[in-house]
């Protein structure tokens, strides 16, 4: 059984969120996509093994064009990591499946993020509900283009 501690360590640990679309934009250009990124699609397949650095580019490039098209705010706060300058961990919200992404006093259960990225290997995350048929094809469109 994989060691998941860092990895939980770094999902549960304190974020920073990315407020605005401008800081997205620059956000992205700190990440070293070269790193060793798993991409991690939330209900889908885990990654074994992290991504190619072209493969994160096209994924941060594609993901954005999704979040600014579907995310209908002049801001965007729907992306957290564990450092906005170097990181190493990023959340990303689905933008039609928010509810509250810091979780529900009443219910005591959080919504889950969209997509992960990540420098240490994930472990499953369980879905409560259903991962939309739209986010599926939009997931394997882009694992389509990888291959």
């Amino acid at each position: 059984m994989a060691d998941n501690s860092e990895f939980d360590r770094y999902y549960n640990g304190l974020l920073y969120s990315v407020m605005r679309w401008e800081q997205l934009t620059a956000f992205w250009e700190k990440v070293d996509t070269s790193a060793g990124w798993y991409l991690y699609a939330v209900g889908q397949e885990v990654p074994q093994a992290p991504s190619d650095g072209d493969t994160v580019q096209r994924f941060m490039r594609e993901l954005d064009g999704l979040l600014r098209r579907e995310h209908h705010e002049d801001y965007c706060a729907i992306v957290y990591a564990d450092d906005l300058e170097a990181p190493n961990f990023v959340k990303i919200y689905d933008p039609n499946h928010l509810g509250s992404s810091c979780g529900s006093s009443a219910t005591k259960s959080s919504v889950l993020p969209g997509w992960l990225m990540s420098r240490t290997p994930p472990r499953e995350l369980k879905v409560g509900g259903v991962v939309t048929g739209q986010r599926k094809r939009w997931w394997q469109s882009f694992l389509g283009e990888v291959v």
